[in-house]
Parts: structure tokens; C-alpha cells; sequence
């Protein structure tokens, strides 16, 4: 089975150095050649997107954007334009629901299948190879395409038909960033009363307020490091995709809608660019107060 890939940033090039890794016949493409270059030095082929979609069984894609995503598939040379029926394209960009669902609507009537599988577990994940996958789609479309994104990830599971991934994706989105900040907003409070941050994360990491981002988040935050694995913008874009999401099926979202303002607030200031432990610096503005470690 020949696979393509197409967007080989942060996350894409290690999810395809991934597949090279299993043994199986990697295509690639993108926009920077030196990546592309990077890619074939370890033992891929490079090619447009309509020689993937001519070549490859199975093309999978992670871009920045819905728009991008289509133009990839449906423009005149891109992937679609090629692929024979039988194919299968695979999306693990975080886009909209809707948004899947047009790609599906679109290559089905090709007889091509889709499947939207967004990610999550960041760069971190991507370079280990233990992504969690959550896969929108039709059944035997995602059995032919397990065993292949199996090789970048330590779980692949069907959510249910297309759309479900994404939905999948925008609820993880919504659970991670409004606990990343309450974390913030927990470590200024305690620091604007006087509290040493460090000595109050270790003191509860092993409590009921215990989770996975505050051990990786809080420490970031009291050390003053904003260096991204996972970046505001990034982040920014997908809290964005909930709001629309939930305003198009009329879910209320009360917390996710003020991230987004807060998010906002972080752009105007400059902080897109931060990790997302650096949401700490909105509740620092408010309280005057900054979250570090007190000097020995």
C-alpha cells in the first residue's frame, strides 16, 4: 500500500517520518521544499498533490485551515483530481464538523472515502508516536486506514460517522484549555495572596484537582517558560471552530465563550506565539501579580 502526506510542520513531519519508520512507501508534499527534502532523505518520495492522489492508496493531511484543506483536495490538481475511486483521504486538521462533513459529501460523490481524525497529544505525542486519533467516518473506510495510522499513534478510535471526529476534537479543546486556565487562574490567586505557586501545585498535584495539565502546565507557568509545544494560536483557532460550532447548533457555552475573549485579550497583547501555559498572563494583568517562584 503506497500512503501520501501532505503538511509537514510541527506535527506532519513527524506523523510521516513515522510511516517511513513502519516500512511502508511514503509520498510527500509541501510548501517548504527543505522539509519535503528532509523527508525523501529518509527514504520518501516527494510529488504534487495530484501525483498523490495518483500514487496513493491512502493520503492523509494535517494543514492549518478548512480552506486550505479543501484546496488541497478539490482544486483543479490537487488530490482528488486524480485519486481513483476506492481511495481513501484522511484530514487530521482541527476544523469544523461542517466542515468534514463537505469533504465527505464532496469526495463520496468521486467514490473516494474521508475520514476526519483530528489529534491530540501535540508535538510531544507526534515525535513519540502515541497520538490519540479520533476518526469520523463510515466503518470499512476506517478499518482499511487503522493499521496505517497506527503507525504515529497509541490509540485510533472511531467517534461515530463523519463530523464526529472533529466533534470529538472541539469537546477535548473545550476540556483542556478552560482547565489550563483555571490553573492560572488558581496560581495567581494563590500568588496574589502571598502563597508560593510551586508549593501550591505540589501540594495539590496529588489531590482531586490532580490532572494531566496541571502537571504539565503549572510548572511552565511559576518558571515563567512560554515556549510553545502547543501555541495560543493554535489553540485560539480551535476554541474559535467551538464557538461557531455551538452557535450554529445552538449549544450554549458560557466558559468556552469567555476563553475566547481571553484568547482575544492574549492576541491584542502579543502572546500568540506563547505556549498556552501562558494564558496565566491575562490573570496576571488582572491581578497586578506575576507567577514565579520567589527569589532564594
Amino acid at each position: 500500500m503506497k500512503v501520501g502526506f501532505i503538511g509537514l510542520g510541527i506535527m506532519g513531519r513527524p506523523m510521516a517520518k513515522h510511516l517511513v519508520k513502519a516500512g511502508h512507501d511514503v509520498m510527500v508534499a509541501d510548501l517548504n521544499k527543505d522539509l519535503v527534502a528532509e523527508l525523501v532523505s529518509e527514504g520518501a518520495t516527494a510529488g504534487t498533490y495530484a501525483e498523490l492522489g495518483a500514487a496513493c492508496d491512502i493520503v492523509m493531511m494535517i494543514l492549518p485551515t478548512a480552506q486550505i484543506v479543501q484546496s488541497v483536495i478539490f482544486a483543479e490538481d490537487g488530490v482528488a483530481s486524480a485519486m481513483k475511486a476506492g481511495g481513501i483521504i484522511i484530514d487530521h486538521s482541527s476544523v469544523t464538523p461542517v466542515e468534514s462533513k463537505e469533504c465527505y459529501d464532496g469526495l463520496k460523490e468521486k467514490g473516494i472515502g474521508f475520514l476526519d481524525a483530528p489529534v491530540s497529544g501535540g508535538e510531544p505525542g507526534a515525535i513519540a508516536g502515541t497520538l490519540a486519533i479520533m476518526v469520523g467516518g463510515d466503518d470499512d473506510t476506517f478499518e482499511k486506514a487503522k493499521p496505517v495510522l497506527e503507525a504515529y499513534a497509541s490509540s485510533v478510535l472511531l467517534t461515530g460517522p463523519c463530523g464526529s471526529g472533529s466533534v470529538t476534537k472541539l469537546a477535548n479543546q473545550i476540556i483542556v484549555n478552560n482547565n489550563i486556565a483555571i490553573v492560572a487562574e488558581a496560581l495567581t490567586f494563590a500568588v496574589k495572596a502571598g502563597a508560593n505557586p510551586e508549593k501550591v501545585y505540589m501540594a495539590i498535584r496529588t489531590g482531586l484537582a490532580g490532572s494531566a495539565v496541571l502537571d504539565a502546565k503549572a510548572p511552565m507557568m511559576y518558571n515563567r517558560n512560554f515556549v510553545p509545544g502547543g501555541t495560543i494560536k493554535v489553540n485560539h483557532k480551535d476554541i474559535t471552530n467551538v464557538v461557531k460550532t455551538a452557535h450554529a447548533i445552538d449549544a450554549p457555552i458560557p466558559y468556552t465563550a469567555q476563553l475566547y475573549e481571553i484568547m482575544q485579550t492574549l492576541k491584542v497583547h502579543g502572546h500568540l506565539m506563547d505556549d498556552h501555559a501562558g494564558l496565566v498572563q491575562y490573570f496576571e494583568t488582572l491581578a497586578d501579580v506575576k507567577v514565579q517562584k520567589p527569589e532564594k
